[in-house]
């Protein structure tokens, strides 16, 4: 009988226990499945502009959080357009910058994260994005998610056009039963998992 409130703490925690207790061969199997799927993903291969995110770590870690790298550099070679962010401080904003070389284009933020030089990228409308790579630490089949708690990626979410679509990228031990929202506009629209393609119910 689980009769767990299902507080972003509580979440948190049985997601970070499920990924700790896989190796990390078996989370590096994971990964790339995850990656094989969206490069069959149709509204992935077929978006003229995708948003991603820099990871912090290029490591296969058990913290949850995809390294998005090896995406990057593969979309990047087919000639996929890629658009990064630059986190601002004003109301946790976020300007997006298409980048064409991950090794000349980024520089590293006051905050250590990789950024696109805004010196040498293009700066890229939001109503340009097709599709959207939304990283998060805890999903459901709903399109829930929990963030990092600086609402960076919940602002985008509710800012992305109509058109645009939000994807996330999990481990299957990532997906759980609920996610207690404030409010349904900032789900994401299908998941990618190592195991399945869900689509918001």
């Amino acid at each position: 009988m689980e009769e767990m409130k299902n507080t972003k703490i509580s979440v948190l925690t049985q997601v970070s226990d499920r990924l700790g207790a896989l190796t990390k061969e078996a989370l590096t199997e994971k990964y790339n499945g995850i990656e094989n799927k969206l490069f069959e993903f149709a509204n992935f291969m077929e978006a003229q502009l995708a948003f991603l995110s820099t990871s912090t770590g290029t490591d296969i870690s058990t913290e949850g959080i995809i390294p998005t790298e090896a995406i990057i550099r593969k979309a990047l070679h087919i000639e996929k357009g890629i658009v990064l962010p630059v986190f601002t401080d004003a109301k946790n904003s976020i300007l997006l910058y298409k980048i064409s070389d991950y090794d000349k284009d980024l520089v590293i933020s006051g905050d250590d994260v990789l950024e696109p030089d805004p010196e040498k990228c293009k700066k890229i409308s939001l109503d340009d994005i097709d599709i959207a790579i939304i990283p998060g630490l805890a999903f459901d089949d709903k399109g829930g998610r929990v963030g990092f708690g600086n609402n960076y990626y919940s602002k985008l979410i509710t800012k992305l056009p109509e058109t645009c679509r939000k994807v996330s990228l999990a481990y299957e031990e990532q997906i759980v039963d609920q996610i207690q929202m404030e409010s349904r506009k900032f789900t994401v629209d299908i998941i990618i998992t190592d195991k399945r393609v869900i689509y918001k119910i």
